[in-house]
């Protein structure tokens, strides 16, 4: 068990991390560990992620009563704590702002395809969750159907939260939601999303298994507009809208 100073020079390290890569900015973000069954370390208010101290940080107990620390905890803590007691197995949760993903937040659009093989095997997939209201309980509520089963989501006009089993996990995890997020985006604009077949998603999901990743999702093989299987075929719903469109135009004639 890590004493609670490297748990706390951890936090600092991840914070530094986040802020250096654009992923937060002023004094967004959050990021917190698990140190017991009842007590949570967590970063400050008003306080930029890449500038922390050890001595900034705070604990507080599950129902958001600040135990110790000189600098008041954020309100947004509360959605930490919230993901703490639906999920025993985690023990750190960070939440940021990174550009593309919350561009895809945003736009209302999940990143749950069968694309990259590194995101199916750690995460299966990024699910949208609805927009809630920052700053109490009510920004989790959207949220907890897909907490049950994904360790990384986007927070609808808002940001991605990522948990893990220590915070440089819950870190990485945010790492690789955008550059996902980059490379899908990048796709979409050359006008070809290109989705691994159920051979190739199978075969992944028997390398996670041997990996011993358990609880992930699968992801989404549905393919869309502009997209197609790594054999080479069309996605059913880019066929449907193919022949939808067909048959108007012949209609029109």
């Amino acid at each position: 068990m890590n004493s609670i100073y490297t748990l706390k020079k951890d936090i600092c390290e991840v914070g530094r991390r986040v802020y250096k890569r654009g992923y937060v900015a002023a004094n967004d973000g959050n990021i917190s560990i698990r140190l017991d069954s009842d007590r949570i370390l967590c970063t400050p208010t008003g306080v930029s992620k890449g500038f922390l101290t050890e001595d900034m940080l705070a604990v507080c107990d599950l129902d958001g009563k600040q135990i110790s620390g000189s600098v008041p905890i954020s309100s947004e803590i509360r959605m930490h704590l919230e993901i703490y007691k639906l999920r025993k197995d985690i023990s750190s949760v960070v939440h940021a702002h990174p550009p593309t993903a919350t561009g895809f937040a945003v736009a209302g659009i999940e990143l749950t395809r069968c694309v990259l093989p590194e995101v199916i095997v750690s995460l299966g997939g990024i699910p949208l969750a609805e927009y809630g209201t920052p700053g109490g309980v009510d920004i989790v509520e959207p949220m907890k159907p897909l907490l049950k089963e994904y360790d990384a989501i986007l927070m609808a006009n808002h940001g991605v939260v990522t948990l893990g089993s220590h915070v440089m996990d819950a870190h990485f995890k945010m790492e690789t939601v955008e550059h996902y997020a980059k490379i899908a985006l990048v796709a979409h604009q050359l006008g070809s999303v290109n989705t691994l077949s159920n051979q190739h998603v199978d075969e992944l999901i028997e390398l996670r298994n041997r990996f011993g990743i358990v609880g992930r999702p699968a992801c989404d093989l549905g393919s869309g507009e502009g997209s197609q299987s790594s054999d080479g075929s069309k996605g059913v719903n880019n066929l449907v809208d193919e022949i939808t469109n067909e048959i108007m135009r012949k209609l029109k004639v």
